[in-house]
This record gives structure tokens, C-alpha cells and sequence, in this order.
């Protein structure tokens, strides 16, 4: 299953790290397990799927968090290296410690995919990934690969985030890792729970919330919204026909559900979807060239040992390769596991338009499961850091659903601190107590 590991402190030493190792208080690079390689899928004909691995800053004995980046097609290098990872970024190429990175409570995987994002590769065409059931076969094949190689972490509790599309992507790993667990073959997998953020999960739900998420943000007229409540209408049939039939259904679904979406983009021209707060007309909102530049440095990617590989951040071929998957609703994994006491947190920054906290909640307010009718009395609550109000949270049992303040698409970007603490606070159990009725 392995084909090559290579240990991240050799390619740490390409930069300049002086800073990491005489920081106050955080720990030399070189006293940690970092790797970074590649592993073999054998539900391929030649694809080698790519990853980073960061050891905990705390303790070897921390759960282990696998992130997913979205897209379709998007590495989850642009997270590690902007979002939640051990380092941030400096504009001469240099890196420092993220205060703030989700390692410093987690033992981290990053992993390219579907097959064709970022570094992740294949010669055959054939490899590349459609739908959800051929996505979650890699993956589930990575975790096995990954756990085998580390048997000192198979026995740690596992969670399963990301952010954006992979809110298609972790339900259906979630769901198979789930099953492949009662079926008592490979290596067990102690999933303790996942978590979403600002993702698409439930599209015909979703796509529903666009005009009423534009109209309360000002974003739209009173009679745009009248006009999109129709445009809607047609979407909602589409897409429940495309969960049904599948195939050219999905085309068409995608198609006449993304006219909402473009509708609204066309009065608001130069406005971020990702953050209604930024405009964006001279200058990028999100300018990741600097990972680029980085990454696809000669000695950088000989240490990687990704020959000639160029990196994108987001890869258009697997994007449009997964076309037909974007309007099947995957909520529909969810409330097995959620019944079988596993953790889920839906968490969504308030002025990200593209995946708004709105159309999220309402997609978990509706999930049909045993606790539905509590988890809808559940008392919205503070999400409290530093005895700030960071966002307003509900729970009931093993769901959660936080709005996080002053964030947009990507909360662990614009809201560190605040990320950290939900992410510590959920694993620790401190979300999933019931909530007092109101």
C-alpha cells in the first residue's frame, strides 16, 4: 500500500526557520513527527494520493483530525498553510508558527483529493473520481494505509473535518468508515465524530436559503427575492429529481439551481460570495499565490519527492469531473451515524454567502432523526472565548449546530482563536450535552 514517505524536517530545512525553533514556548520542528508522501489507492489503476502528517505539539496521545479542503478539486495545503496548520506563510516564503494551528490539541492529517488536487496524481484518466462512493473508497483506503504505517495512532480517537465541498466529502466517509468498522476487517478506526464547516451538504435545502440569506443581508431587493422564491421552485424539482435518477438530471439540476446563485452575484457585483464583507474589483479577496510559488519550488518538490508535478490550488479537471455529484444531497448519511453516537458539529461563518450559515441550519434542523424534535426546542446559546460571545450554538445529544461571529467562508482564517477553542471544546465533549429547553 505504501509506495513513499518522506519526513517533513528534511523539507523544513529547505526554508528559513530560525524563528521556529527560538519562539518562546513552542517546540523545536525537528523534536516532532512530520512526514509527507504519497500513498497508493488500490481502487485505481495508478493513482498515488498525497498527504501531510503533523504530530501533535501537545501529545502523541491527542485525537487525530483529518482535514479535507473543498472545491471539488481544492488541496488542503491552502488550509494548512492559511487556515489551521502548524505555520503560517510570510511573503519572502518564510514560516512561523500558527499560534493558533489545529496541532497544538490534534495530531493533523492534510490530504489532496479527489485524485488530481494538488499534488495527488494518476496516468489513467479512468481515476478520476465522479461521486461520492468512489471518493470515500479512497479515502477509507488513505486512513488504512496511513493507520497501518502508524499503528501508535489506530488506538486515537478520530475526527473527520473539513470545509465547503467536503461537506459532501465527510458524510460519505463518515458513513464508510462507520460501516467497514461493524464489518471487523482491516484496521479499526476509531471515529469519534466529524465536523463541517460552511459546507454544502444539502443542496435542495441550501440553494432555498440563498434569496432569504440575501434579502436579510441587504445583498438583494425585496423584488429580486420575490423573483428568486420562483427561480427556486424549478431548482427544488430538479434537484429532487436528480437525487432520484441521478445522471443528466444532476447536470440539469446544477444548472438551473446555480441561476439563483448567479443571479444574486450579478447585483452585487465585485462582492466576495465567500465574505459579503470584501469587494474585490482591483484586488483578489484570497490571494494564495505565495503557497503556489512555494510549493512548486525545485528543491521544495524534489524533497516532497513529486518529480515534476505542478501545484495548483484548485484543480479544474477534477472540479468539472465531479459535476453530476454537486446537487446529491448527502444529509442523508447523517442520521445513522448521528443515532449511533457519533459527534457532528456544523459550524458556519455569518457572512459567507456561497455556503451560509442559514441554508446549514436549516438543513440540520430538518434532518429526520430520533432527537429532532429536542435538537429544535434546544435553547440557542452563547459560544463563549475569553468570556467574549464568539457565535451562538445549539445542541442536543451528539449534534451541534454554531454560527461563528465575524467569519466568513473560512472560519480557522478569519476567526484563529475562536476555531481552536470550537475545535477543542467539541472534542472534549463540551458541546453534546443536552441543552436546557427554552
Amino acid at each position: 500500500m505504501i509506495t513513499k514517505t518522506f519526513s517533513l524536517p528534511f523539507l523544513l530545512m529547505v526554508f528559513i526557520f530560525s524563528q521556529l525553533s527560538s519562539t518562546s514556548g513552542d517546540p523545536s520542528v525537528q523534536d516532532l513527527g512530520q512526514h509527507a508522501g504519497y500513498y497508493t489507492l488500490p481502487h485505481s489503476k495508478s493513482a498515488r494520493m498525497f498527504y501531510f502528517f503533523f504530530q501533535s505539539r501537545n501529545s502523541s496521545n491527542d485525537p487525530v483530525v483529518l482535514w479535507l479542503s473543498g472545491g471539488p478539486g481544492c488541496s488542503s495545503s491552502i488550509a494548512l498553510f492559511f487556515e489551521n496548520g502548524p505555520f503560517t506563510i510570510s511573503e519572502d516564503l518564510s514560516l512561523s508558527w500558527n499560534s493558533h494551528g489545529w496541532d497544538k490539541i490534534s495530531n493533523l492529517i492534510y490530504v489532496d483529493q479527489p485524485i488530481g488536487t494538488g499534488f495527488s496524481y494518476t496516468y489513467d484518466s479512468t481515476d478520476l473520481r465522479h461521486d461520492e462512493d468512489s471518493v470515500s473508497n479512497d479515502l477509507y483506503d488513505f486512513l488504512q494505509a496511513f493507520f497501518k504505517e502508524h499503528p501508535n495512532l489506530a488506538k486515537n480517537d478520530l475526527y473527520i473535518t473539513g470545509e465547503s465541498y467536503a461537506g459532501h466529502y465527510i458524510p460519505a466517509l463518515a458513513w464508510r468508515v462507520h460501516n467497514e468498522n461493524k464489518k471487523k476487517e482491516g484496521v479499526s478506526i476509531n471515529l469519534k465524530g466529524f465536523a463541517i464547516g460552511n459546507g454544502l451538504t444539502n443542496p435542495e435545502i441550501q440553494y432555498g436559503a440563498y434569496g432569504d440569506y440575501a434579502l436579510e443581508m441587504k445583498l438583494i431587493s425585496e423584488s429580486d427575492h420575490e423573483s428568486l422564491k420562483q427561480d427556486y421552485v424549478k431548482c427544488q424539482s430538479a434537484t429532487k429529481k436528480c437525487n432520484l435518477d441521478g445522471g443528466v438530471a444532476c447536470d440539469s439540476a446544477l444548472e438551473t439551481c446555480d441561476h439563483i446563485f448567479n443571479q444574486i452575484m450579478s447585483k452585487i457585483i465585485g462582492t466576495s460570495f465567500y465574505d459579503v464583507r470584501k469587494h474585490c474589483l482591483e484586488n483578489p479577496c484570497y490571494d494564495f499565490s505565495k503557497m503556489e510559488r512555494l510549493l512548486n519550488q525545485e528543491d521544495v518538490r524534489r524533497v516532497l519527492g513529486v518529480g515534476d508535478i505542478k501545484f495548483e490550488q484548485c484543480n479544474e479537471t477534477v472540479h468539472i469531473a465531479m459535476n453530476r455529484d454537486w446537487m446529491v444531497n448527502l444529509e442523508v448519511r447523517i442520521p445513522t451515524l448521528v443515532e449511533d453516537g457519533i459527534n457532528v458539529l456544523i459550524y458556519a461563518g455569518e457572512y459567507d454567502l456561497i455556503c451560509n450559515w442559514l441554508g446549514n441550519s436549516r438543513w440540520v434542523d430538518q434532518m429526520n432523526w430520533s432527537g429532532q424534535k429536542e435538537f429544535g426546542l434546544a435553547k440557542t446559546v452563547p459560544f463563549l472565548v475569553d468570556g467574549q460571545e464568539a457565535g451562538l450554538m445549539k445542541s442536543h445529544g451528539p449534534l451541534t449546530f454554531l454560527k461563528v461571529h465575524d467569519a466568513g467562508h473560512m472560519v480557522p482564517m478569519d476567526q484563529p482563536k475562536a476555531s481552536l477553542q470550537m475545535l477543542q471544546n467539541w472534542m472534549q465533549g463540551k458541546f453534546s450535552t443536552p441543552t436546557l429547553h427554552q
